[in-house]
């Protein structure tokens, strides 16, 4: 970790942040359940889980924490994410996951299409009345560090780094995009987990089919209702055994196959898969998978789902104070493209929604999915209901597959119309 004396936050004790993120979980949580009528009816229209996002990121903006010194993150995305995907995923009812049908592949590969059609078009329209904004020369060629934001939103980090080093955007020019990356992403996340709260009322706008989604969901609590009981203490560790103990197996393999693919296979990079996180992600997943057909299956009825949900919601706080609000500020154009260019996603995605007739958690998961990755897309699904966590961690896998051909193809369109 970084010395405090590098950071001007009031607290930079990462044993200090991680309280005050405990509190601020904590006293969303007991308040949603409280019978006072103003909070029933502030958690009608807020989300719980959008406040376990917001209230960390003001924290950070008002320099009580500060997110990006913090381990945090990196500690919540590598060791508890794993585990709360286990978790998630061993009760799951694969086949229902899979008779779930297409529009979910159909509504990711909208979004993927929103994000290589938005950069370009986003620089044209800003090209109209303020070129300036979107011109540079060489390193500092706007549309370069463009190409490593359409990286990040199709796929992730490592897509992210793979455009940077493929079209070389200066230093400078990169750690602007990086701020434009992530707080316009984080500012579409909130509004996707707002969504998820009224997601009845957009689903009869656009006459959204949930029956598929609504039966998984009602499988699902049905066979919970089945198995529970009221847990021990080695119930309680039999789940924090197998959770993290999967999640030891998942950093073993990505430790291994990691450098054993760089090594012999460079050229796989254009898949991700010389990104550890990504098989660390994807070992997690399929173990999880592995889980759902053995006895370990039973351990839903004490509480794994309810422990790999609170695993997930303390990742929501350490992505939340990440952001810092004000930030938006200090490269406006910047913002403006960038903001723009979610439009695009946005229009897209729910015009194909409409469509198809896609309900909204197909629109959020498969958005996510693009522009969030394996972190933030199983938090978008579970904010439905924590047994659909797996589709957005099945979508992400598919982001990074597809990630670095649609950003590279992204890319040129961009350096094609860029003036």
């Amino acid at each position: 970790m970084s010395e405090a004396s590098e950071s001007t936050a009031l607290f930079t004790n990462d044993a200090i942040v991680f309280g005050i993120l405990a509190s601020i979980l904590a006293v969303i949580f007991v308040s949603q359940r409280s019978e006072h009528p103003f909070l029933k009816k502030f958690y009608t229209y807020v989300p719980s889980l959008l406040l376990c996002y917001f209230i960390p990121s003001i924290f950070n903006t008002l320099g009580i924490i500060d997110g990006q010194e913090s381990d945090l993150y990196y500690v919540a995305s590598r060791y508890l994410l794993p585990t709360s995907l286990v978790l998630l995923t061993l009760s799951i009812d694969l086949k229902g996951v899979v008779q779930l049908g297409p529009k979910a592949i159909i509504m990711f590969l909208a979004g993927t299409t929103g994000i290589v059609i938005g950069g370009p078009l986003a620089i044209l329209i800003v090209s109209s009345f303020a070129p300036e904004l979107v011109g540079g020369a060489g390193p500092d060629a706007v549309w370069r560090g463009l190409a490593t934001v359409a990286g990040s939103w199709i796929g992730g980090g490592a897509n992210q780094a793979g455009m940077l080093e493929i079209f070389g955007a200066s230093p400078d020019l990169f750690a602007a995009m990086v701020t434009v990356d992530v707080i316009i992403a984080n500012i579409w996340l909130a509004f996707l987990l707002f969504g998820a709260g009224i997601a009845p009322r957009i689903d009869r706008i656009f006459k959204g089919d949930t029956s598929a989604i609504e039966h998984l969901r009602k499988k699902v609590e049905n066979y919970r209702l089945s198995i529970a009981k009221m847990p021990a203490l080695p119930d309680t560790m039999a789940i924090i055994g197998i959770g993290f103990g999967m999640t030891a197996i998942a950093h073993l393999g990505a430790d291994n196959i990691t450098p054993w693919i760089t090594e012999n296979f460079p050229n796989l990079d254009r898949l991700s898969l010389t990104s550890p996180f990504f098989w660390l992600i994807s070992i997690a997943t399929a173990l999880g998978l592995t889980l759902s057909f053995t006895r370990a299956r039973k351990l839903e009825g004490v509480g794994a789902s309810r422990i790999g949900s609170l695993l997930l919601y303390v990742l929501v706080a350490t992505i939340g104070m990440r952001m810092d609000i004000m930030a938006i500020f200090q490269n406006p154009g910047y913002f403006l493209i960038g903001f723009i260019w979610m439009l695009c996603h946005v229009i897209i995605l729910l015009t194909v929604a409409k469509i198809i007739k896609a309900p909204f958690f197909f629109v959020a998961v498969g958005s996510q999915a693009n522009v969030g990755g394996a972190a933030s897309a199983p938090i978008v699904a579970s904010a439905f209901h924590p047994a659909l966590a797996p589709v957005g961690v099945l979508l992400a896998v598919v982001g990074y597959a597809l990630g670095t051909y649609a950003a590279w193809f992204c890319g040129i369109l961009m350096s094609v119309v860029a003036p």
